[in-house]
């Protein structure tokens, strides 16, 4: 890889199986371990000379003399960018799985992060686009009895938020349906960041009730203060937990602090184009984070809006099955919320 020193195909086989032995057992890997389970074919004395080399280009660290070796950053980017430069294949097992979840619940974006949290046994974070990105299909008002009026917006993405209004007792079930529909055929296509701007030049056509107008209003400027909220969801924060990584009680308590800021947690999360970003370590950009990878990927919701789905755990987590589960339950968002 550009800016990392190259390795023959022997040095990256032994370098993969030092990677797949620390992923399970989080202990140091040793050459006697690689000969008798990965590379039965080499000694240990050669496979010893192999892996001191690694240690010298910066693949492997040694943290007590007498111990086996780790993977450093270097080495985990160096097997992601691998695993990205193939195909990620789709984990149909978590796709099915997710999907039998979505039925029981009714709240997508709670049962992805669930889903890929149980999945992976890692912490996982879903990214909802911005709601003032999204774009109004149509907006309803439902009668209800005494002088109040059920409000529906409906946008782009299937999200449907309701609030109750009140409106005249002159407005009858006839008189809302108009305003409902002349509302739609202005508003329809805008987003709810543009519908917040034009409301107040369409007071007119609430007729002689601007109690409508305002209730609008009012449930547009609700859904802009829960945005921040609503975008970002997380599943299995406390799995970090299980992991030998984190059972220093700072470091834990460090870590799920990270995870009450939902704007880092967007920052994490967004800023790309690709299918896949993997952050690895020092790569995240918060300290608190600095022994932990963030893997995320993309999918579609609604008339061009991308979302994304993420896991957060140790640097020796199994990348393959993690994109894999990631690749699925994407796929089964932009199924579910995509046009």
């Amino acid at each position: 890889m550009e800016g990392m020193p190259a390795i023959d195909a022997r040095k990256e086989r032994i370098l993969r199986a030092i990677i797949d032995d620390y992923v399970q057992t989080a202990m140091p890997v040793g050459s006697r371990t690689i000969s008798r389970k990965y590379e039965t074919n080499l000694s240990s004395a050669t496979i010893r000379n192999e892996m001191s080399d690694l240690e010298e280009l910066g693949y492997l660290a040694q943290p007590h003399v007498s111990a086996g070796r780790v993977p450093s950053v270097m080495a985990y980017r160096l097997y992601v960018d691998e695993l990205l430069e193939g195909s990620v294949r789709q984990d149909a097992q978590a796709r099915e799985y997710f999907s039998q979840r979505v039925r029981q619940m009714e709240d997508v974006i709670t049962s992805a992060a669930q889903a890929i949290s149980e999945i992976t046994r890692y912490t996982a974070v879903v990214m909802m686009p911005k709601q003032l990105e999204l774009r109004v299909s149509c907006l309803q008002l439902v009668p209800m009895p005494r002088g109040s009026a059920l409000l529906v917006i409906v946008t782009d993405t299937g999200a449907i938020r309701d609030t109750v209004i009140k409106v005249s007792e002159n407005l009858d079930g006839d008189a809302l349906y108009a305003i409902s529909r002349m509302l739609t055929e202005r508003l329809s296509g805008r987003t709810l960041q543009e519908v917040q701007e034009m409301l107040g030049a369409y007071s007119r056509l609430a007729g002689s009730d601007a109690r409508v107008i305002e209730g609008i209003a009012d449930l547009a400027s609700q859904m802009e203060k829960q945005s921040a909220t609503d975008t970002v969801t997380v599943g299995g924060s406390h799995n970090i937990l299980n992991y030998p990584e984190y059972s220093d009680v700072e470091k834990a308590r460090a870590f799920l602090s990270v995870l009450e800021h939902k704007d880092r947690l967007m920052q994490l999360l967004s800023g790309t184009d690709s299918a896949f970003t993997v952050r690895i370590g020092p790569e995240t950009g918060v300290p608190e984070m600095a022994d932990c990878s963030v893997v995320t990927a993309s999918y579609r919701v609604g008339a061009g809006h991308k979302g994304f789905v993420g896991v957060i755990g140790p640097t020796r987590m199994p990348y393959g099955k993690v994109l894999s589960a990631l690749s699925a339950v994407g796929g089964a968002l932009s199924d579910l919320l995509g046009e």
